[in-house]
């Protein structure tokens, strides 16, 4: 029988690239993604590479759709054997710029749809004594970088998630990796949030990013795919993606240079006292 891998935010960007790259490997899908018709699409072309693929309309900030998910899951699998959470969003601004509900929002998914999936399926790895949980972090939840708050609050306690998981069900036959890709030309942009002193200063940010993204060195999906089936395939609890590489030893060795670079970079129209 196929082994079998469950991926969130699997409708396009890196989800669908992994999902595609697992099935070329010989595994089965279990798709979720909140936007139906982008993930059915993305289900049959899982499909057209001969494997098997469900496709469960989920939002994972949601623990009873998440409960759900992972019912259908095993009801059609009867197991899962790898967990991969990668749904998530980027935020930008200054700190004082962000309100409640930007924080909620980024939190709720780049945090609590982590734990969501986790809290339901670990049971069955527990019961199994096998099984991989593989989170998506950032190069942000390894460094700090102003004006990405909130971000960064919400990747960070995805690596202590990921490390302390490591650390407790190694003993037990299950297996924890974080990766580390940093800005990746994907999908970002659409769920990405952006806040300033004024709209002028919102809209500069997004035209930022957007400048950063369309540059040749920029990682593709692709790559975060191959980092992720490197990581399942040889159980590493880590992996620093390309130039995440590069961004997490310039902070070690220099993180008072490259703090002083990344608010010179970011802060735009919020100018130093």
């Amino acid at each position: 029988m196929a082994s079998t891998v469950l991926i969130t935010g699997a409708s396009q960007g890196i989800g669908k690239a992994t999902a595609l790259l697992f099935a070329q490997k010989g595994y089965d899908l279990v798709m979720a993604a909140r936007q139906a018709d982008r993930l059915e699409a993305a289900a049959q072309e899982v499909r057209s590479l001969g494997r098997k693929a469900l496709a469960v309309p989920t939002d994972v900030t949601d623990p009873e759709q998440v409960k759900t998910l992972v019912h259908k899951a095993l009801e059609e699998y009867g197991t899962i054997d790898v967990l991969i959470n990668n749904a998530g969003c980027y935020i930008s601004g200054p700190a004082e710029s962000f309100s409640l509900d930007d924080w909620h929002q980024v939190i709720d998914l780049n945090l609590w749809g982590y734990i969501h999936t986790i809290h339901a399926l670990l049971p069955h790895f527990i019961e199994r004594k096998r099984g991989t949980i593989v989170n998506l972090s950032s190069i942000g939840g390894k460094v700090p970088v102003p004006y990405l708050v909130p971000y960064n609050t919400s990747k960070f306690a995805v690596t202590g998630l990921t490390e302390a998981l490591h650390s407790e069900l190694a003993p037990k036959g299950i297996h924890v990796c974080g990766i580390y890709p940093n800005l990746i030309k994907s999908s970002l942009m659409e769920r990405a949030i952006f806040r300033g002193k004024d709209a002028e200063d919102a809209q500069a940010r997004r035209d930022q990013l957007n400048q950063v993204l369309s540059t040749p060195v920029v990682e593709k999906p692709e790559d975060v795919a191959k980092a992720i089936w490197e990581a399942v395939k040889h159980q590493r609890s880590e992996v620093l993606v390309g130039s995440a590489k590069l961004s997490k030893a310039s902070y070690s060795m220099f993180p008072g240079f490259m703090q002083w670079v990344f608010r010179k970079t970011f802060q735009l129209k919020d100018k130093e006292a």
